[in-house]
């Protein structure tokens, strides 16, 4: 959630105002650009702010996508600025929660790690893992930090590899291998008067700021636009013109999912679904000088929704609900024979 902009050439309190400013016109997105503001404000070293915005969201009358990360955050930032006992309690919550997103156990994991608590750190990303792993064939892209953060910290540990810190060594992509990079003697090395060693070193941290580069220039998933029944039916009643696109809502699900697995059988990365709001795709409309019903401006909405965090990773993972909201697990809805 923090900002991928470099400090210098950006006014992170300015920066933190305009999101604010934007959430209160944008209610539906506030949660995302509420986060981003705060992360903003944490880059200035304004920390008490920060930890105010995450109360802020703490306290809002609408239900939070993802009250787990937020509150990961605001205890990251809190013992960062010596509220430690707070901090801990709400990382304790945060665990006995058991979220189903690996951003908050890799938050509260880092957090614990980066004040030396480096057991209680390894456990928290065992424990991240053992919740998320459990009966998934191939770790999907969010997963791959949880299982990186738990080799290195358990590598500062000097434990023997497990199952997992070999999974988290296949799924490393970097030509220096994770054992390399979380290597405890590279601090060392540092200090270090040996030209060798030093070059060594500016080696490994170039392969690893490749990684970080690769990670940031990801495209946001290629996201498909779905509409409850109760928004589609809203739509097309205020737009008339947009039934030609949508004849009826078990249509628009079929469409949904047949373009999708199009799109996978193609070999297309990183696909997720937008779920969209009357209200929403008006405001965006009038921000873009549209009309909302102009078809073509679907898939930019859809696009947009993306770039603000709004996408679900498609396909869901086993035993997860499908997407459609059904409340049926996707293999047996709309994943049936997929």
């Amino acid at each position: 959630m923090r900002p991928d902009t470099p400090a210098e050439n950006v006014d992170h309190p300015a920066e933190a105002a305009r999101l604010e400013r934007t959430a209160g016109l944008y209610p539906e997105d506030a949660e995302a650009l509420l986060l981003q503001a705060a992360a903003h404000l944490e880059l200035a070293g304004d920390r008490p702010a920060a930890s105010t915005l995450y109360d802020r969201l703490l306290a809002s009358s609408n239900s939070l996508e993802n009250p787990h990360l937020v509150r990961a955050l605001k205890a990251s930032n809190l013992w960062e600025y010596g509220h430690e006992a707070e901090a801990r309690a709400i990382i304790d919550g945060v665990r006995a929660a058991s979220p189903r997103d690996a951003a908050p156990w890799v938050i509260v994991a880092e957090a614990l790690e980066s004040h030396d608590e480096l057991e209680a750190a390894q456990e928290t990303f065992t424990e991240g893992a053992r919740t998320l792993l459990a009966d998934v064939e191939e770790p999907p892209y969010s997963l791959h930090p949880l299982l990186f953060g738990r080799h290195r910290v358990r590598r500062m540990l000097g434990l023997t590899h497990d199952d997992w810190d070999v999974l988290a060594d296949t799924l490393h992509s970097s030509p220096v291998s994770l054992d390399e990079l979380h290597d405890p003697k590279r601090v060392w090395s540092l200090g270090s008067d040996n030209p060798a060693e030093l070059a060594a070193e500016i080696s490994r941290l170039q392969a690893e700021l490749g990684t970080f580069r690769e990670a940031l220039s990801r495209p946001f998933p290629v996201a498909v636009l779905h509409w409850p029944a109760g928004e589609l039916a809203e739509l097309v009643a205020a737009y008339p013109s947009l039934e030609a696109e949508y004849p009826s809502h078990e249509e628009h699900l079929a469409t949904i999912e047949a373009s999708l697995r199009e799109l996978a059988s193609s070999g297309t990365p990183n696909l997720g679904i937008v779920t969209g709001t009357v209200p929403s795709y008006e405001a965006f409309a009038a921000s873009e000088g549209s009309s909302p019903a102009d078809s073509e401006l679907l898939p930019q909405y859809a696009t947009t929704l993306a770039a603000r965090g709004r996408a679900v990773a498609w396909p869901p993972q086993r035993g997860v609900g499908c997407w459609c909201g059904s409340g049926v697990v996707y293999a047996g809805c709309h994943g049936a024979g997929a």
